[in-house]
């Protein structure tokens, strides 16, 4: 069958619902929110967040054929998530038609995923967060029928849903064994758990071994992957800051163990440190990837690159690592070489941490690549590490794969 849309992000959607606070304040926030008082606030402003809005939205506006699959209840809330969606990405959004929201999961027994956002000048934003419909997504939610006629399936933020990672993942290596079977290209990205929770409390080594053998493309941060598989260097390297002290050879040894599990592709975030990619040397695993898979396979075998950041005006960084992972995952269906759909990512990153919100930053796929191909200025980094080596032409540093 042929493909009728590029790709279908599924996992972790919410409401956004953040009352304008500024300019209406006198004494600080102590002494303004105490029981029983009556605060004058601005006009509310609803935006969606959670990967399937972040990821999926930024892949739309890449161009890439795109389809979001979180799940909503049957309520108000629920409403504005379709609304809102549809007011940024109007019109069919797949080459048979289909619209951004359509294969959006929709069950009336469960509440809609929100968020109120508490802002106040000159504070630390307070989340108010009712998890609701995120939690009780399952394996039996995704709808194997449109991936089946998708080229890339990518998953986001299973920490932040329960069914995800209780009994060691039982449902989260389940949607991924059922995704392989259905031929399309698989994605993973993850969040960071609270440690006092229960996300925070799973076994995600174990659940990690069980879904990775079929992951193709796996994306995490790099404070996500040391908290799950190397607690003690999370916590050592924590209270300077996590990206502070990562060093190549704890990349490569990290990328090592994660290949080993069945990874193709690995691509660890690093914040204003860049990202780093390595890839299986298994060219024929590579090939096999699914409908996704890289035009040239044997390009990106056995690669291991590290690409520094492209200097921009940082606004804010909601949604980077997303639209990080977007940059990639576009490179990756429009049959760029690893190095060039790396420095995309990156690209579409910089781009992102422009604005303050998750998605106004961004830019189209024509435009990111402009800025590339000129000469856009990048963050200086140096490796001292041995077999690794500065490629002037890409502008990334290859390692010893």
């Amino acid at each position: 069958m042929p493909a009728t849309c590029d790709a279908v992000v599924a996992g972790h959607l919410c409401l956004d619902v953040i009352p304008d606070l500024h300019g209406r304040w006198e004494g600080d926030f102590a002494t303004r929110f105490v029981p029983g008082r009556l605060l004058d606030v601005g006009p509310v402003m609803l935006s969606t967040g959670g990967a399937v809005s972040n990821a999926g939205l930024a892949l739309h506006r890449l161009g890439i054929s795109t389809l979001l699959m979180g799940k909503i209840g049957d309520d108000l809330f629920g409403h504005a998530v379709r609304q809102v969606i549809m007011a940024y990405a109007a019109g069919p959004s797949t080459r048979s038609g289909q619209a951004l929201t359509d294969a959006l999961i929709v069950d009336r027994s469960v509440a809609t995923s929100y968020t109120i956002i508490i802002n106040p000048p000159g504070v630390d934003r307070i989340f108010l967060h009712c998890p609701a419909a995120n939690d009780s997504f399952g394996a039996d939610d995704v709808r194997y029928d449109v991936l089946s006629a998708a080229r890339l399936f990518h998953f986001g933020y299973p920490p932040l849903m329960k069914r995800m990672y209780a009994e060691q993942g039982r449902e989260l290596v389940e949607i991924f064994r059922r995704a392989r079977a259905a031929g399309v290209t698989t994605s993973l990205d993850l969040a960071l758990p609270d440690p006092a929770s229960p996300a925070g409390r799973a076994d995600w080594l174990a659940i990690l071994a069980a879904v990775l053998p079929d992951v193709d493309i796996f994306l995490p941060s790099i404070e996500e992957i040391l908290y799950m598989l190397r607690r003690e260097t999370y916590e050592a390297l924590r209270p300077a800051g996590v990206l502070a002290g990562i060093t190549p050879d704890l990349l490569s040894d990290l990328a090592r163990e994660i290949l080993a599990m069945g990874v193709r592709v690995l691509a660890l975030k690093l914040g204003d440190r860049g990202l780093y990619v390595r890839t299986t040397a298994d060219a024929a695993a590579l090939a096999g990837m699914g409908r996704g898979a890289p035009a040239d396979a044997a390009g990106w075998a056995g690669r291991e690159l590290w690409a520094p950041c492209f200097q921009v005006q940082v606004a804010g960084a909601t949604g980077a690592g997303d639209a990080t992972v977007a940059g990639l995952l576009s490179g990756l269906l429009r049959g760029l070489s690893l190095q060039a759909a790396v420095q995309a990512a990156v690209g579409v990153g910089a781009c992102n941490v422009e604005a303050p919100d998750a998605l106004s930053g961004l830019r189209t796929w024509e435009e990111t690549l402009q800025r590339i191909e000129t000469g856009w200025p990048q963050h200086a980094l140096e490796l001292a590490a041995s077999g690794w080596r500065y490629d002037a032409v890409q502008r990334l540093w290859v390692g010893p794969g």
